[in-house]
Formats: C-alpha cells, sequence, structure tokens
C-alpha cells in the first residue's frame, strides 16, 4: 500500500537537469486531477506527466485533463466504461468459457482500483487526493453504492452484471496490494 505521496520538488528538480541537457523528463506520481496535471506541469519543465494509479481509478481523467475540467460521472456512465472495457476483452480472449473468465479476472482486478473513486459531486474539497481514503458516503443511486464498495464481493456481483454467474466454487483475491485493506481474504462464489 502507498503510504508517501511523490516527491514533486525532486521531480521538478530532475526535470531543471534535464531541461539544462536536453535530456526529456517525465514526472509521475499521485496525479488523480486535471489540476494535479496542469500544476505540475506549470511548476517545471517537464516533458509530461505519467499517470497510472489515476488512471486505473478514473479512466476518464484524460477527458478531464484536455477539458481543464472535472466530470461528474454517474455511475451508469461508469457502467458503460466497464461494458466496454468487457467487450473488448472478450473481443481480445473470445467469447468462450476461458476468455471470459480470463476478461472477469481482469476486471476484477480493475474494481479493486475503482472502487477508490469518489464521486466529484459528493466531495467537500476539490482536487481529490490521491492518499486519500474513501471515507464512506451516501450514494447517489444503488449502483454507485455498489461500485464504491470494497469487498470482491461487490465487484463480483458487477461482472455477473456484464459477464453473466461465476462458475461454480469461483475465487478472487485482487493482485494488488493496496487491496489487502479492503479484502483480507479472498472471496469465494455460492454456485
Amino acid at each position: 500500500r502507498y503510504s508517501r505521496l511523490a516527491n514533486w520538488d525532486y521531480i521538478g528538480e530532475c526535470a531543471q537537469i534535464g531541461a539544462r541537457i536536453n535530456l526529456p523528463v517525465i514526472g509521475n506520481g499521485d496525479v488523480l486531477s486535471w489540476e494535479d496535471y496542469h500544476a505540475h506541469m506549470e511548476s517545471s519543465p517537464l516533458s509530461t506527466c505519467m499517470i497510472a494509479r489515476g488512471a486505473l481509478i478514473k479512466p476518464w481523467i484524460f477527458t478531464e485533463i484536455k477539458e481543464k475540467r472535472y466530470w461528474d460521472i454517474r455511475s451508469s456512465e461508469r457502467l458503460e466504461l466497464m461494458r466496454n472495457f468487457c467487450r473488448f476483452g472478450l473481443d481480445h480472449w473470445g467469447s468462450d468459457t476461458l476468455g471470459v473468465e480470463r476478461t472477469r479476472s481482469f476486471l476484477l482486478e480493475w474494481q479493486a482500483w475503482t472502487c477508490r473513486y469518489v464521486p466529484v459531486g459528493l466531495l467537500e474539497v476539490l482536487p481529490p487526493r490521491m492518499n486519500h481514503r474513501n471515507p464512506g458516503f451516501i450514494a447517489r443511486d444503488d449502483l454507485e453504492q455498489l461500485m464504491s464498495g470494497t469487498q470482491a464481493s461487490d465487484w463480483i456481483k458487477i461482472s455477473e452484471m456484464l459477464l453473466g454467474k461465476v462458475p461454480e466454487g469461483f475465487n478472487f483475491k485482487p493482485k494488488h496490494r493496496s487491496s489487502e485493506k479492503s479484502t483480507s481474504e479472498a472471496t469465494q462464489a455460492e454456485g
């Protein structure tokens, strides 16, 4: 689990050195909003900022950066992004049982990140920060509540909405350590 924020002062120093010797420097770390991105780009001579966890949590961050605005995305729009993700997975791995379960596995790993998203319309303070954990909130609808669930069983329910029922004896344990706090042991679906 990530406990410290990226050191953007140090990244800025590296960018200054890179600019003097004509070496491109790409900043990386804790970019979760368009404001983060533009602040980093304006404060030092970076070539660009890499966005990793921010894109896993909210893949529409690139639209926000381009338009310099927050997108208070509805749960139905988020579900549509997941539906497209599944369609791409099935196109790639096939729609047979193996392809469906491979797609489901990747979808569930992604949901271990997307559940950390707190809708912009519910935030008390902007911009959102990477190290702030979801304090719990009253969702605007049932789907939003399910998407904010931190248990793998919640994610499995969403996967079943998109890919059908999980096979009997299905198990899922997130691979990434940032999920350990929310899912301390594997979740088994009842078949």
